[in-house]
Order: structure tokens, then sequence, then C-alpha cells
């Protein structure tokens, strides 16, 4: 399994919490240097909490998942 399937696999776990709320979230790249991007849709897109549901829901997932993953960013 690639990095970039494991972080999806990941994501796949989230999703049903973000959908709860009106929200999602998709993958947009995985570099090489560890650094993925994703991109909050629906209500998470324009609630002044993405930043937090960003780094304490989708990135300690994935770097929980996914050791080999830095960081995790909103485009």
């Amino acid at each position: 399994m690639t990095i970039k399937e494991k972080v999806q696999k990941s994501l796949d776990k989230i999703r049903p919490h973000l959908q709860a709320d009106g929200g999602d979230v998709k993958l947009v790249d995985v570099s090489a240097d560890g650094t993925v991007k994703v991109k909050l849709t629906g209500a998470c897109g324009s609630c002044p909490m993405s930043q937090m549901t960003l780094k304490a829901g989708v990135e300690s997932t994935i770097r929980k998942d996914v050791p080999e993953i830095k960081e995790v960013i909103a485009v």
C-alpha cells in the first residue's frame, strides 16, 4: 500500500465525523517530503474552527495512522 493510499484510508476514518456536521475532506496531494494537502469542503470549508479541525482532528489521525507524514495543510 502506498503512502497516498494509507492517507486516503485514514481520511476515510475521519470523513463520517465531518459529514455529520455537513462537511467533508478531500485529499489533494501527498508530497515526497511528507506533506499532505487536503481541502475541507461543505460546512468545514467556511467554518471558523476549520484550522482546529484540521490540526486536532485530521492531522493527528493521519500522523497516527501514517507516521511518515510530517504535516497536513489545507489548500
